[in-house]
Protein backbone atom coordinates (compact mmCIF):
# COMPACT_ATOMS: atom_id res chain seq x y z
CA UNK A 1 0.00 0.00 0.00
CA UNK A 2 1.41 3.37 -1.05
CA UNK A 3 0.48 6.38 1.08
CA UNK A 4 0.77 10.10 0.49
CA UNK A 5 3.85 9.99 2.73
CA UNK A 6 5.65 7.86 0.10
CA UNK A 7 5.11 10.32 -2.76
CA UNK A 8 8.20 12.33 -3.74
CA UNK A 9 8.37 16.11 -4.11
CA UNK A 10 7.09 17.22 -7.53
CA UNK A 11 4.95 14.12 -8.12
CA UNK A 12 1.20 13.95 -8.56
CA UNK A 13 -0.92 11.09 -7.23
CA UNK A 14 -4.58 10.12 -7.00
CA UNK A 15 -6.35 9.27 -3.75
CA UNK A 16 -7.55 5.64 -3.66
CA UNK A 17 -8.85 5.38 -0.09
CA UNK A 18 -8.85 7.20 3.23
CA UNK A 19 -7.92 5.09 6.23
CA UNK A 20 -8.47 6.21 9.79
CA UNK A 21 -11.78 6.82 11.44
CA UNK A 22 -14.07 9.32 13.06
CA UNK A 23 -12.92 12.90 13.47
CA UNK A 24 -9.57 12.34 11.73
CA UNK A 25 -11.16 10.99 8.55
CA UNK A 26 -13.84 13.69 8.63
CA UNK A 27 -11.22 16.45 8.98
CA UNK A 28 -9.24 15.12 6.02
CA UNK A 29 -12.40 14.96 3.90
CA UNK A 30 -13.35 18.50 4.96
CA UNK A 31 -10.00 19.68 3.57
CA UNK A 32 -11.08 18.42 0.14
CA UNK A 33 -9.08 15.19 0.17
CA UNK A 34 -11.55 12.59 -1.07
CA UNK A 35 -11.40 9.45 -3.20
CA UNK A 36 -10.36 10.17 -6.79
CA UNK A 37 -8.91 13.65 -6.21
CA UNK A 38 -5.42 14.47 -7.52
CA UNK A 39 -2.75 15.66 -5.09
CA UNK A 40 0.50 17.37 -6.06
CA UNK A 41 3.29 17.22 -3.47
CA UNK A 42 4.96 20.66 -3.36
CA UNK A 43 7.36 20.48 -0.40
CA UNK A 44 8.33 18.35 2.55
CA UNK A 45 9.81 19.94 5.66
CA UNK A 46 13.44 19.02 6.44
CA UNK A 47 12.40 16.57 9.16
CA UNK A 48 9.52 15.19 7.07
CA UNK A 49 6.69 16.90 8.91
CA UNK A 50 4.55 18.65 7.63
CA UNK A 51 3.99 17.88 3.94
CA UNK A 52 2.85 20.76 1.71
CA UNK A 53 0.45 19.71 -1.05
CA UNK A 54 -1.79 21.26 -3.69
CA UNK A 55 -5.30 19.83 -3.81
CA UNK A 56 -8.33 21.20 -5.71
CA UNK A 57 -6.40 24.34 -6.63
CA UNK A 58 -5.27 25.39 -3.16
CA UNK A 59 -2.22 24.77 -1.00
CA UNK A 60 -2.44 22.78 2.18
CA UNK A 61 -0.01 21.53 4.81
CA UNK A 62 -0.78 18.24 6.51
CA UNK A 63 0.95 16.33 9.26
CA UNK A 64 2.96 13.23 8.50
CA UNK A 65 0.59 11.10 10.59
CA UNK A 66 -2.37 12.29 8.51
CA UNK A 67 -0.47 11.73 5.23
CA UNK A 68 0.05 8.10 6.24
CA UNK A 69 -3.73 7.55 6.41
CA UNK A 70 -4.21 8.58 2.74
CA UNK A 71 -3.75 5.68 0.31
CA UNK A 72 -2.71 6.81 -3.18
CA UNK A 73 -1.69 5.41 -6.55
Amino acid sequence: MKTLRDVKIGETCTVVKLHGEGAIKRRIMDMGITKGVEIYVRKVAPLGDPVEITVRGYELSIREADAETIEVQ
